[in-house]
Parts: C-alpha cells; structure tokens; sequence
C-alpha cells in the first residue's frame, strides 16, 4: 500500500473523527498512521449529541474537517458548519463482507440480509442471482429505520445481516449474526479524503485574504446581474427589458416594490448591464432606515477629524466617495429623515460632497438608484418626504410585481432555490423533485407569500435542512406543509392538500426505480397493499 502522502506545514489540519460502535476501533487504528499529518480526535458520540457538541465547540476552537459515516454522517452534513467527509463502503467492501456472510452462515437455513443506508443496492440483485445467494435487502435513514428493518429480516429467518456499526449492533441485539461492512482501506480513502478538503479549504482562506489586503475595494463590487431576476411570466420578461433601457441612462432610478421583491437584485442588475460600468466600478449599497440619523449622516457624507464626538482620527470618506465612478443604492430611501434629505438634494444637484465639518467640496460622479416599499407620494402629500427630492430621485420609475402577481413563476422559482440550498448542504436534490413540486403546485400557487421571494428563499432553506437530513423523504404537499404551516392559510382546503394525492402505484413504482419498499413508503401503505393495488392496475 502507499504510504500517505507527506505533510510540508508544521500548521497540521485538524480532523475530528465522529463513530459509534465498531466503527470507532477501525477509526482508532487508522488515526496511528495519519497522526504525523493531522490532529485527529476522535468523538465517540453520535447524531443529536455530536452536532451539539460540535458546533459548543466551534465557537471557541478551530476544525478543519469532521469524518463520519453512513446515516451519522448525513446527520452532521445539515447541522454543523465545518465540512463533513463520509466514509463509504466500496463494492470490494461489500463483496468481501458478503464472502464473510456465507461462511458464517455455513449450512444454517435462511438467507443473509444486507441493511444500507440512504437507498437499496440495485447491483446486488444480479451479483446474488449469479453466485446463487440468497439475499434480503432494506435501507434505512433513522435508527429507527435500521431498528424495523432488522426486525423485518430477522422475521423472515434471516441468518446474518450485513451493514453499518449501528446495523450490526442492532442485529446482534436481536440475535442474530452480524457482519461489518467497512474496511480498513475504505477508511483510509475518508482519511485522504479529509486532507485534501482541508487543504483545499486553506488555500482558498489564504488567496481570499491576499484578495482581500491587495483590494480592498472588491467589498463593493458586483455580485448579482439580469440573469439573477428568475422567471418567464410577462411580468419578469418586461422587467428585464426595463432593466436593459435604465441601464442606458445615467438618470436616477426609483424602485419600488414590497418587501422581499428583489429591489436590490434590480438595482445591481441595471448597474451591471450600464455600458459605463465594469467588474471594477463600485457599486455601494445602505439601507437608509437601519441606521440612525446620528450616524447616517456621517456614512453617506463623510466626516473629517474631529468634526464630532467619536469621530474617527484622520477623518472618513462616504458611502458617496466610496460609490465614486459607480452606483449608490439607497434602500428604504422613504425612512431617510427630513433633514438629511435637503443635504441628499443638494449633492444630487451639485453633483459634490460635503464631509460633516468639512469646508472643502469633494466632486463625485455616482449614478444614485433609491428604493421604497412605501408609498412615496403619500409621503410627500403628508409632509414627510420633500416633493423636490422625490422628483429628483424618480427621473426612472420601476415597480417590482409581487410574487403572488406573477404565479407561474412560483414553482420555477422554488425549484431552483431549492436545489440551490440543497447544494449548499453539500445534498443531491430528489431525482424525482420535478414531479414532486409539481404536485404541490396548488399549494404553493395558492399562498399570497407576503414575503415575496425572500420568503420563498427563507422556506426553500428550511425545506433543504429537512431533505437533506432525511434523504428518502418525498417533498409531497403534506411534508410541505409540515415544514412550513403558515402555507395553509393560502389554501381553499387544507385537508384536501395535505392528504396524499391518489397516484398510479404503476407510476410510482416506476419513479423509484423499482424498489418496492421506497414505493410503498412514498403512497403510506404496506407492501402487501402494494402488491394489490399494482396486479389491480396491471
């Protein structure tokens, strides 16, 4: 076997190994040989009580990487924020312990059963009818599940199971022989595995701060552009066609929309598609209401030394000399006071600053884009907003259509969200999600989402962290709205929503690739049912 490969930093990664059971002694006897290229501890703790312990923990130390295993390591995946690598059992590791299995069970009737996690193994099917073994599987995704399944095997006389620590654990608990799936070598591999992802994750943090101490500017430029602004409704098609027009103009743009519709993600859009702009121009955005009056001043303008208690030494460039040459987007421009609102006009007619105690002028060339969720005109009626700056400030008028205005675009929207939230959990979405979202298209088409699109992001993460620990689990209305209630009130009748949607067990079967157990978990009925319902449709 090679040897490891060698470290050249006395900085060693540090690796926290997270087992139970039989898994820890093959953990233990793997660290030896990789002790002079990592700090290793292991953890003999598990699922709830490992991610609380490990995220105490990352509050005041440091881990690289965290290594665990099978349903362990799923767990940890979505629940702690330093990167997980799981160890897999490879088909040599499968085959040996399968060879292990049939000695073991010499002449005793009865067949051996394998037990994985996540999914049944298709491959094994053949590899059994060819070598003439006689083979149960079953899968599971909570203890609970692997708890069942090895019940399930042992009532149907199977002589020895095959799996995970936790599986050979519960099986010998129920008196039957076991037989460990991983090797020393598949251990091995998660070992190399786990190096390679911290060195990588280092070599990443040191370019970002080389990035960040040789420009510093890059803290304001562009992240988002047209393509960002999702969906196909007319809505969306005559707001990206607006966004190309803006762009051309260096006029001041007013966007207004309600909470949560993307007014920022448009305004950075009408920056980045501006012929006058590159990657390098700023784009500076505040929300003018976060902050307090005291202190919005001194931000948007400047303020030199000394001009107020607590002001810094030397001086502070604005948020206005920071957008130089660039964009500044004033959120919640509606919530401005009145009396910085004389000073906005002012720069915006001079086309200069002036810093909070300052006697000198600063000449700024910015393009000023402002957004609202209020209604500015009210506001101007009222007195609380000056009718010359709103004049000023809305040469370009832009109006965001809620998201409840524009429903075809919901479920493209939810789709791409959520494969996206899935990503960053490091999960795979459902390879039936397509089919899937859409039947809980009535669902979500019947919410007003008040929220708008950042509601509909902040569910879309809510549902990944379910999915991804829970990988089986089919995204139907009923889970849905399990994970997100408030999604009842939008519709005409929950109960009819939340109940399972009569499907073809045909269909279904054929979704889950044939695998019978998954089919009959996704339609709530055992598999005899199953069995009935497909020869009643055959």
């Amino acid at each position: 076997m090679d040897s490891p490969r060698s470290s050249s930093s006395g900085d060693k990664p540090i690796i926290w190994t997270v087992s139970v059971s039989r898994l820890s002694a093959l953990f233990r006897d793997i660290t030896v040989e990789y002790d002079h290229l990592a700090s290793i501890e292991p953890l003999h703790i598990g699922f709830d009580e490992a991610a609380t312990h490990i995220r105490e923990r990352l509050a005041t130390e440091h881990c690289d990487v965290v290594i665990a295993a099978g349903s362990n390591a799923a767990w940890l995946k979505s629940r702690v924020s330093v990167p997980v690598v799981a160890a897999r059992a490879s088909g040599f590791d499968v085959l040996q312990a399968l060879t292990r299995a049939r000695k073991l069970a010499g002449s005793a009737p009865g067949a051996i059963g394998v037990v994985s996690y996540g999914a049944l193994l298709p491959e094994l099917a053949d590899f059994a009818a060819g070598f003439g073994l006689d083979l149960v599987q079953r899968s599971y995704v909570t203890q609970e599940d692997a708890r069942a399944a090895v019940d399930e095997l042992k009532a149907l006389g199977v002589a020895v199971i095959v799996g995970a620590g936790s599986v050979t654990d519960l099986a010998e608990e129920a008196g039957l022989r076991a037989v460990f799936l991983y090797s020393a070598a598949s251990i091995r591999q998660a070992f190399d595995d786990a190096l390679e992802l911290a060195r990588l994750t280092r070599l990443e943090v040191d370019r970002s701060r080389v990035r960040s101490r040789s420009t510093p500017a890059d803290k304001h430029r562009l992240r988002r552009g047209l393509n960002d602004l999702r969906g196909d409704s007319p809505a969306m098609q005559q707001l990206r066609q607006t966004v190309v027009l803006y762009a051309r103009s260096p006029s001041t743009v007013l966007i207004e929309g309600e909470t949560g519709s993307g007014k920022e993600l448009v305004a950075q859009a009408i920056h980045r598609e501006s012929p006058r702009q590159d990657a390098t121009r700023p784009f500076v955005a505040v929300n003018c209401g976060a902050i307090a009056e005291s202190l919005l001043e001194s931000e948007l303008f400047g303020h030199e030394d000394g001009a107020f208690t607590g002001a810094r030494r030397g001086g502070h460039a604005g948020l206005f000399e920071a957008a130089n040459g660039g964009t500044l987007f004033l959120d919640e421009i509606g919530e401005m006071p009145l009396g910085l609102q004389t000073r906005l006009l002012r720069v915006l007619e001079e086309r200069e600053v002036m810093r909070v105690g300052g006697t000198r002028p600063v000449p700024i060339t910015v393009r000023v884009i402002s957004a609202t969720h209020c209604d500015l005109e009210a506001r101007v009626r009222d007195g609380r907003f000056r009718a010359d700056l709103f004049y000023r400030l809305a040469v370009l008028r832009l109006a965001l259509p809620p998201l409840r205005a524009r429903v075809q675009d919901i479920a493209p929207l939810l789709d791409w969200s959520l494969k996206g939230a899935l990503a960053a959990l490091d999960a795979r979405p459902h390879p039936n999600l397509v089919a899937e979202l859409k039947a809980c298209t009535p669902l979500i088409s019947a919410y007003a989402w008040p929220g708008n699109v950042r509601e509909l992001r902040n569910l879309t993460e809510r549902l990944a962290l379910f999915l991804a620990a829970e990988p089986l689990q089919a995204l139907t209305p009923g889970f849905m709205l399990s994970v997100a209630p408030e999604l009842a009130r939008g519709a005409a009748s929950v109960s009819a929503l939340a109940g399972p949607t009569r499907e073809s067990a045909t269909a279904v079967l054929a979704r889950f690739g044939g695998q019978r157990d998954l089919a009959a978990d996704h339609l709530g009925i055992s598999r005899t049912t199953l069995w009935r319902r497909l020869k009643a449709e055959g």
